[in-house]
């Protein structure tokens, strides 16, 4: 629950602008808006990046100031676009997720990232060193790897900060398909720019310039004829 949260970078204008949201167990919740609009922002806030701001954040109704920093990151398991990879093998950066697990456990993940069969025709398969950041993987297959590496850790709030914003729509399709499954234990925060990633999810959060500007289904947000709608005829007008 974030209750009138407000932010700004090094008090210059504000980033977020008084958020009141609240998020239920075992939702699916998908998090749009504008370039700008402080969708990574509020997640930053949550896995306290940043420590000072107004207002307060709970976790099952626990103050996060109260929580460390380590419990945090325990509870949440962020994909970010930008993925970072260790120069190690492919089982050591999806086992890093959970280092406690086994490599059953770590194929078990791949193949729910639907990575295991590209992972399989590689010479050295779950063995080859990824380079640098991961510079001998495309930026797909680095998705994947972080994708495998969260499922791993199975944690209580899952984040996707445009996690699927490099894979195919075949390959985000077989992902989600996994995601649903763990939907019932885990709590998925997807923040999306690509609106038909998030077109399923229980509830739509739209922000714009710091605000919640809608809160609906898809469908709801639709029929309102608003930001969320204009922003899907533009992105359907793309497509063709």
């Amino acid at each position: 629950e974030f209750k009138n949260i407000s932010f700004s970078y090094e008090n210059k204008r504000k980033i977020i602008k008084n958020i009141n949201l609240k998020i239920n167990e075992g939702e699916r919740i998908g998090l749009v808006g504008p370039t700008g609009s402080g969708k990574t922002t509020i997640f930053r806030l949550l896995y306290k990046f940043y420590e000072v701001f107004d207002g307060d954040i709970f976790i099952d109704g626990k103050n996060i100031k109260e929580i460390s920093k380590k419990k945090i990151r325990n509870i949440l398991g962020i994909i970010p676009q930008d993925i970072v990879l260790f120069n190690n093998s492919i089982l050591y950066n999806i086992g890093y997720g959970n280092l406690k697990k086994s490599e059953n456990h770590i194929i078990d993940a791949a193949k729910k990232a639907n990575i295991h069969s590209f992972i399989n025709k590689l010479p050295l398969k779950y063995k080859t060193v990824v380079g640098e950041r991961g510079l001998k993987l495309s930026g797909g297959e680095k998705q994947r790897v972080a994708i495998a590496r969260a499922l791993l850790k199975n944690p209580k709030i899952f984040v996707f900060d445009e996690a699927t914003s490099a894979l195919d729509t075949k390959t985000e399709k077989s992902i989600e398909k996994s995601l649903k499954k763990l939907s019932s234990k885990n709590t998925t925060v997807i923040i999306a720019h690509r609106l038909s990633t998030i077109i399923d999810a229980d509830k739509i959060i739209v922000l714009d310039n710091g605000t919640i500007n809608e809160i609906g289904s898809h469908q709801e947000l639709i029929n309102k004829n608003g930001l969320y709608a204009e922003m899907w005829i533009r992105q359907q007008e793309n497509l063709n």
